[in-house]
């Protein structure tokens, strides 16, 4: 039976078996159904309907005596076809909102202030990565001198990246003959990648010369790092559900969380797609995530900056709630990432 072969009734049914399941982690029976809720029709005819959605794949009986449980096939249906969308209430907005608001300009902060409010306000356990550049941009750099012909260079990177270097010149410079230098610096590289700033040598005094080349090398070996910082929080959250009181499901949730091969791959798969991902059970692709629902989203500026959050918990996750937290968080923190990066919304 396929998914558009569902009466209203039945796809009624799921959505209630699946919510019911959510919040109790409890097999759902035909009768607690008729107690709860009003249907307008017996706790035969509800019985026979969950066989069909049984036989259909969407939901299972644990025991012959016990109610049902959605299954992956039936969690995809429940979120594609009869979750509600909604946005995350005001007042859980204004409090985030104003967490930010109380740091610092500082991304570390930033990110790790992220990981901590997707764990708290989605009660699971939640990931955020650092957002990578494709390739670095200066935005600005100083010059100090420390004595004789030794300089102290301060590049600061577009993202808050900041990189300190010594270069020896080969002949006394003062003070005053270094602020001018830099301020012309600034004015001819700001916002320029490491490749564009070395192209700029040929027009450069012997000085500026000796600080180009240190700023494309630092700019370099940032460029070729392997991968971004990622922050995680919140994985006591999940640990008393009933899933994972047991080892195999500790096991995922902390694979999940921490192997940061795995880490990578959940990342690429946020980063590959727009808008909010739902991965239930492992969709296939990861069999060792059975029992592990992640709801990731990609944040930034495309093309320029991006990084991916995802909130991860058991399969019976409130997907709803989750995936408005998701997606707030990921345009709260793209519009930060667009100020800090000098872009106008």
């Amino acid at each position: 039976m396929t998914e558009t072969q569902l009466s209203e009734r039945q796809q009624n049914i799921l959505r209630l078996v699946v919510q019911e399941y959510i919040k109790t982690a409890n097999p759902v029976g035909s009768q607690s159904i008729v107690k709860i809720y009003s249907l307008g029709v017996s706790s035969a005819t509800i019985r026979n309907d969950m066989v069909v959605l049984e036989s259909s794949g969407y939901l299972m009986q644990p025991h012959t005596s016990a109610g049902r449980v959605p299954t992956e096939a039936g969690y995809r249906y429940f979120v594609e076809k009869l979750m509600e969308q909604v946005e995350l209430p005001s007042e859980d907005q204004r409090l985030i909102s104003h967490q930010f608001h109380q740091t610092r300009l500082d991304l570390d902060q930033w990110l790790r202030l992220s990981a901590a409010v997707l764990a708290h306000t989605s009660h699971n356990a939640a990931l955020i990565t650092a957002p990578k550049s494709t390739l670095c941009h200066l935005k600005h750099i100083e010059l100090i001198s420390i004595r004789d012909n030794i300089v102290l260079l301060i590049l600061v990177l577009q993202g808050g990246t900041l990189k300190q270097q010594i270069i020896t010149l080969d002949n006394p410079i003062e003070q005053d003959d270094l602020v001018p230098l830099a301020r012309q610096l600034n004015g001819l590289w700001a916002g320029l990648n490491a490749k564009n700033i070395a192209a700029t040598a040929p027009t450069l005094s012997e000085v500026a010369v000796k600080v180009s080349d240190m700023v494309v090398e630092t700019m370099h070996r940032i460029d070729t790092r392997r991968s971004s910082d990622i922050y995680r929080d919140g994985l006591l959250n999940i640990l008393n559900n009933p899933e994972f009181k047991h080892r195999e499901g500790i096991q995922q949730i902390i694979r999940a969380l921490e192997e940061r091969q795995v880490v990578e791959q959940l990342v690429g798969e946020a980063l590959q797609h727009g808008g909010v991902q739902i991965i239930i059970g492992g969709e296939g692709k990861w069999e060792e995530f059975s029992e592990v629902g992640i709801v990731l989203a990609r944040y930034g500026i495309e093309d320029e900056a991006t990084g991916a959050m995802g909130v991860l918990g058991p399969l019976r996750m409130p997907y709803s709630r989750t995936v408005s937290v998701v997606r707030y968080m990921s345009r709260l923190m793209s519009n930060l990432i667009s100020d800090l990066y000098g872009y106008t919304s």
